[in-house]
């Protein structure tokens, strides 16, 4: 590995703010993917620096719009009356300021309160998010880029395949619960884009796992992001680093989920 100066990712820090936003209209991309489209007075000034950024969603309660902000205090978030609503982290999929237009992705792939809210969501209800706090921006100027992830990913992916340059050469390894969630990807890459089914591999992560061993990486300079779920991330990274020789600081893997278990979102390193 180089020690490039401009393929070292940076950080870009965000005042954080809470927002309150509009349901504008919500389109199903998948069986198991559902796009809602937000608008609102509070999205002036949201910036959203990298494809992996996340921001806190707030829900309201089942059977209810209702929905107060947090303020943040010393101790940490306060919430109106003392009540947390439902919590959970998400991408920012895509910020039009222009048009004040902000899309957030909902994998439907296991029942919870955010797939829930996002089977049910109808223009004109209302949401509250917070943040990005801060953004790790990874260079786009990499020989090589390997993209790996779950249902929960593939906001982040595609939009990073929309911000690669045309020269840019991207692999990406998706596992997802059968054909029907496949997508398209809006991209001028070099794209070769592999698709893993977990009704044909029958445990999680297995046939991601699969694919990235059968997989031959280019040569020269090259980064790997990866998110899904925690224990096969955890795979994921271990094999990459052991049986690949990838360095680490060319990976960053994220558990966006864990089987299991609700509103899991952290990034893995030693």
């Amino acid at each position: 590995m180089s020690d490039r100066p401009d393929l070292a990712p940076y950080r870009v820090r965000h005042n954080l703010k809470f927002r309150m936003l509009q349901v504008l209209r919500v389109q199903t991309l998948t069986p198991h993917l559902i796009r809602v489209t937000f608008t609102g007075d509070d999205l002036d000034d949201f910036e959203s620096a990298s494809f992996d950024d996340h921001i806190k969603v707030f829900f309201p309660a089942p059977g209810t719009d209702q929905l107060s902000l947090p303020t943040m205090g010393p101790d940490g978030l306060i919430f109106p009356g003392g009540e947390r609503p439902v919590m959970r982290d998400f991408t920012p999929r895509r910020f039009d300021r222009a048009a004040r237009e902000f899309d957030i992705e909902f994998a439907v792939h296991e029942a919870g309160p955010a797939a829930s809210w996002a089977l049910q969501a109808r223009p004109g209800q209302t949401l509250g998010i917070g943040g990005p706090r801060g953004s790790l921006v990874i260079p786009a100027g990499f020989d090589w880029h390997l993209l790996i992830g779950d249902e929960t990913a593939l906001p982040a992916i595609a939009r990073r395949l929309e911000e690669l340059p045309a020269a840019a050469r991207v692999i990406a390894i998706i596992e997802v619960a059968d054909p029907s969630a496949r997508m398209a990807f809006v991209t001028n890459t070099e794209l070769h884009a592999v698709w893993c089914y977990r009704s044909e591999s029958g445990a999680r992560g297995a046939a991601m796992l699969e694919a990235i061993r059968e997989t031959d990486l280019p040569q020269g300079e090259g980064y790997v992001w990866a998110a899904g779920e925690s224990a096969s991330m955890r795979a994921v990274r271990q094999h990459l680093v052991a049986e690949r020789g990838i360095d680490k600081k060319r990976i960053r893997a994220a558990a966006y989920w864990r089987q299991g278990d609700a509103g899991v979102h952290e990034n893995l390193d030693d």
